[in-house]
C-alpha cells in the first residue's frame, strides 16, 4: 500500500512555529512598552510634586486672599486639578516647624512665618527659563510677598528624565528592529519549503500578486493571532503583578495599557505581512539554480 502524501497548499506553511516566534517577539516588545508606561507615569507623579511656594503679605484680608486664589488659578502655567493650589496658613506652618525643631518661641518670640500657597506648575513650564519668568510674574501680583522654588530639584528632574527618555526611545527603536528581524527570519525559514511551489506558479504564468496574496493573508492571520496571544499574556501578567504588588497601581495607566495591547495586535499583523512580502519577493527573484 502506497504511503499517503500530503499535498502542499499555496500559502500554507507551519503555523505553530511562526505564531510562537511572533508571539515571543511581541511579548518582549510588550514588556518594554509596559515599562515605558510605568516610567512615564512615575515621571508624571514626580512632576506633580514639583511646585512654587508663594508667600503672602500679612496685610491680606480673607476676601483679598480668595481673589488672589482666583487670580493664580487663571495663570496658564498653573496646573489643574488637586495639584493646582494648596493653601498653608502660618498656623499650620508653625505646627510643622515645632514638630521639626521643637518650641522656638523662647528664642524667636512670635510666629515669624507667613501664609502661603503651594502652586503646582504644568510640566511644560518646568524648565529653567519658564520658572524664572513664573517667579517674576508671581511677584508682580498684588498681595504676594515672594515666590520661591527649589531650582536644583527642578534642574535634576529635568536632566534625569530627559536622559531616561532618550535611552528609552533608543531601546524602543532597537526592540522594533529586533522584532522585525526575528519575525522576518522565522517567516523566511517557514517559506523555504514553498519555494518550488512558488516557482511552479511562476512557470504557468501566475502573476506576482496572485502568488503573494494567499501568503500575505495567512501571515496577517498569524500576526493577528500572535498579537492576541501576546495581549492576553500581558493582561494576565499585569493583573497578577497588581495583586501581588499593589503599589504598581500607582504607575499603572489602564488607558495607555489598553492602547499598548491594541498596538501589539496591529504590530503583529503588520510585521508579519511586511516580512512575508519581502521573503516571497526574494524567492520570486531567485533563479532555478539558487532555489536548490
Amino acid at each position: 500500500m502506497e504511503k499517503a502524501t500530503r499535498k502542499k497548499k499555496l500559502g500554507g506553511y507551519p503555523a505553530m512555529g511562526v505564531v510562537f516566534s511572533i508571539t515571543l517577539a511581541l511579548f518582549a516588545l510588550g514588556l518594554f512598552g509596559t515599562l515605558m508606561i510605568y516610567s512615564r507615569e512615575f515621571g508624571k507623579m514626580v512632576r506633580d510634586n514639583l511646585n512654587v511656594k508663594v508667600y503672602l503679605k500679612s496685610t491680606l484680608t480673607e476676601t483679598q486672599r480668595s481673589q488672589l486664589e482666583k487670580t493664580l488659578l487663571g495663570k496658564e502655567y498653573v496646573a489643574s486639578g488637586e495639584t493646582a493650589l494648596k493653601y498653608i496658613s502660618k498656623e499650620e506652618a508653625e505646627k510643622d516647624l515645632v514638630a521639626q525643631i521643637g518650641d522656638y518661641k523662647e528664642i524667636l518670640g512670635e510666629n515669624p512665618l507667613k501664609d502661603a500657597f503651594i502652586v503646582g506648575i504644568k510640566p511644560g513650564f518646568q524648565d529653567t527659563t519658564n520658572l524664572k519668568k513664573i517667579k517674576a510674574d508671581l511677584e508682580t501680583v498684588n498681595g504676594i510677598l515672594e515666590a520661591t522654588y527649589e531650582k536644583h530639584l527642578f534642574d535634576a528632574v529635568n536632566k534625569n528624565f530627559f536622559n531616561i527618555s532618550i535611552v528609552l526611545i533608543v531601546i524602543a527603536v532597537i526592540m522594533l528592529v529586533i522584532t522585525f528581524l526575528l519575525v522576518s527570519n522565522t517567516l523566511r525559514i517557514a517559506l523555504f519549503s514553498q519555494r518550488f511551489l512558488i516557482r511552479s506558479m511562476q512557470l504557468v504564468g501566475a502573476k506576482r500578486w496572485f502568488i503573494q496574496r494567499p501568503f500575505l493573508f495567512r501571515a496577517a492571520g498569524y500576526g493577528l493571532l500572535a498579537g492576541a496571544l501576546t495581549s492576553a499574556l500581558l493582561w494576565m501578567l499585569s493583573d497578577y503583578s497588581q495583586k501581588k504588588l499593589p503599589d504598581i497601581m500607582l504607575v499603572h495607566n489602564q488607558q495607555h495599557f489598553l492602547l499598548l495591547l491594541a498596538l501589539l495586535l496591529g504590530t503583529g499583523m503588520i510585521v508579519a505581512v511586511i516580512s512575508t512580502f519581502f521573503s516571497i519577493h526574494r524567492y520570486l527573484k531567485m533563479s532555478l539554480d539558487e532555489l536548490y
